[in-house]
């Protein structure tokens, strides 16, 4: 019954896809996981571009790069004597003209392989924002939507021996059924953001696996393996040299093996971030992963890692390097946000408002950070737009699928701030109902901002969150909501009991170096507004029963075309408790200082 139930669990995953392609052209197959531990071509460096702002460009043309034969011959495109943009990196950020373009660009890169017989050969994409046709020396490969999760093709028959020829349409134009859709409070950076690579692969391989603790244990694994190609059955071992482990299985008719098996871990945590090599082999492939174990779970109203209460102490970011204004990809632009995080007294982040890159997500893992992975579901979503549901579905998938062995994942979060509505709420708790379906080791949640303010008292009333394991809130007392009275002496009341409370996102926008004005007005927009904000905050924080985290909004003032106060914003959201040039306010010592004096667990 168990291998029935995980087989199921693995071919939902490929499932959607034929749903969707069935309304539209060819879409991208699933993406294989731990990517960098394959043989990898890279192909990330100058791609050459054409912009596009009509859309007006035609592939068949396009790609073929044809020459004039007659005197009077002339053509209206060239790759040849344009420009070349960076891969990975957003386009708006390299060219001074492109700072706000939303729109279609062309990229293309050429390359030389050389096959060998009983290997087959993938193309894979990190990411690209938001819309991505892929042709192949003149053959389109297939579709994906989507700006935050990664892709694949097979090309095995496609590519040549010697040169070839990637020509990629990508488009960050924002649609009324996207996901995100048309309004969004961060800024669109599009582009072929992550990196790029060919993937090759015997004819049998393994392509996905699970190994997690079991729910509620904090020694017994249970997952499985996948195995992709003609060979499906296979002698199939899991190897973790540290604890002497060699499972040993077999795959059946579909390539799926069952996992189980237990030891005595070293459980990870943030104090104590361990990670285990763990070696995946079938008769035909090896793969190496760094894993670690821990349980996540929650019991009433607490939450608990690894078998004891913890106080989320965490900080939200969004995936910009500040200093270069620009989309965040590498592991050197993730360190740089996860350290200020830790300097910060963090040991969470939530990724807002998607999933972040994976750089970002393995070296959080290493640096005991917890992580809060986000999909873009964010506030004017067009719930009962045809397709939206299916999107949704799409997107949760090919994140849980990229990070479900990452064990400092602790939470699945489906969607921000959004209206309530009959089709919300049966799309969000199908959603929730797949995701739990897909891993049900993690806590799942879904950010609401509907709560009711009066006479000083809150009413958290919004009945979806019955269908999470985690009550989070966004409110901004003191900013967006005016003190009703006392920070101290606020009331609460919650449509569920017994249940953990996360204020998810908190805060205000100061210009660091403002010290100018009244400080007690908004309108200032100075730093001692926010500070107060902050303290009062804190005061705050201590009438919220069951309260298990925090996350202020957020690290580092970010790009949001939507703020254009000429002084103060000028194109940035300034809630950051860092400018964007890494300068703290003051508002960062009072956040320092709560978490100085909260304990990691209670």
């Amino acid at each position: 019954m168990k291998k029935k139930v995980i087989a199921i669990i693995v071919v939902l995953g490929v499932m959607i896809y034929s749903n969707i392609s069935t309304c539209n052209l060819i879409y991208a197959q699933s993406a294989m996981i731990n990517v960098s531990a394959r043989h990898c071509t890279n192909l990330d460096g100058k791609w050459q571009i054409i912009i596009d702002p009509a859309g007006a460009g035609d592939w068949r043309q396009v790609w073929k790069e044809r020459k004039p034969e007659k005197k009077t011959d002339f053509f209206e495109y060239s790759f040849e004597g344009g420009p070349s943009f960076n891969v990975p990196g957003d386009f708006n950020s390299q060219m001074t003209e492109l700072k706000y373009y939303e729109g279609t660009i062309w990229y293309k890169k050429s390359f030389d392989y050389n096959s060998e017989k009983n290997k087959r050969i993938f193309l894979h994409f990190g990411a690209v924002n938001y819309l991505a046709d892929v042709y192949l020396n003149g053959n389109l490969l297939g579709k994906h939507e989507g700006g935050f999760t990664p892709f694949q093709f097979e090309i095995t028959n496609s590519v040549h021996n010697g040169g070839n020829t990637i020509v990629v349409r990508v488009n960050n134009q924002r649609l009324k059924d996207g996901i995100p859709g048309l309004g969004y409070d961060w800024f669109n950076y599009g582009g072929i953001t992550r990196d790029v690579n060919l993937v090759e692969t015997d004819n049998s391989f393994i392509s996905d696996y699970f190994i997690q603790l079991k729910k509620h244990s904090l020694s017994e694994v249970l997952g499985w393996i996948k195995l992709n190609g003609p060979q499906t059955r296979q002698n199939v071992e899991i190897k973790i040299p540290e604890l002497k482990i060699d499972f040993k299985t077999k795959s059946d008719d579909s390539g799926l093996a069952e996992v189980k098996f237990s030891s005595g871990f070293e459980l990870w945590s943030p104090e104590k971030p361990k990670l285990y090599k763990v070696i995946f082999q079938c008769e035909t492939d090896t793969i190496v992963d760094n894993i670690g174990f821990r349980s996540i779970e929650v019991k009433g109203p607490k939450i608990l890692l690894n078998g004891k209460p913890v106080f989320l102490k965490g900080i939200n970011i969004h995936e910009e390097n500040p200093f270069r204004a620009a989309r965040a990809f590498s592991e050197s632009d993730a360190s740089i946000l996860l350290s200020w995080a830790k300097e910060l007294g963090c040991n969470m982040v939530r990724l807002a408002h998607y999933p972040h890159n994976e750089n970002m997500i393995r070296l959080a893992e290493k640096m005991g950070i917890m992580v809060w992975d986000e999909i873009p579901v964010y506030q004017q979503i067009e719930f009962s737009m045809p397709g939206v549901s299916d999107k949704m579905d799409l997107m949760m998938r090919e994140m849980v699928d990229r990070d479900k062995n990452r064990c400092g994942v602790i939470v699945w979060s489906l969607s921000n701030e959004t209206s309530p509505s009959p089709a919300r709420d049966k799309a969000l708790v199908n959603l929730t109902d797949k995701c739990r379906h897909l891993d049900s080791t993690r806590l799942i949640t879904s950010v609401i901002n509907d709560e009711k303010y009066s006479n000083n008292a809150v009413n958290v009333w919004d009945t979806l969150y019955r269908h999470f394991d985690i009550i989070s809130l966004n409110e901004y007392m003191g900013w967006y909501v005016p003190w009703q009275g006392r920070p101290g002496d606020v009331k609460w009341s919650f449509v569920c009991k017994d249940k953990p409370i996360v204020i998810s996102e908190f805060g205000g926008e100061a210009l660091y170096g403002n010290n100018k004005g009244p400080k007690d007005e908004a309108a200032s927009w100075s730093e001692e507004y926010q500070e107060q904000i902050f303290k009062d905050q804190v005061e705050m924080l201590k009438t919220v029963p069951d309260l298990c985290g925090t996350f202020p909004w957020l690290l580092v003032d970010y790009r949001s075309s939507g703020r254009m106060h000429p002084l103060y914003q000028n194109g940035w959201n300034r809630k950051g408790l860092l400018s964007d040039h890494g300068d703290k306010k003051k508002a960062w010592y009072i956040m320092k200082a709560y978490y100085e004096s909260t304990k990691n667990s209670y």
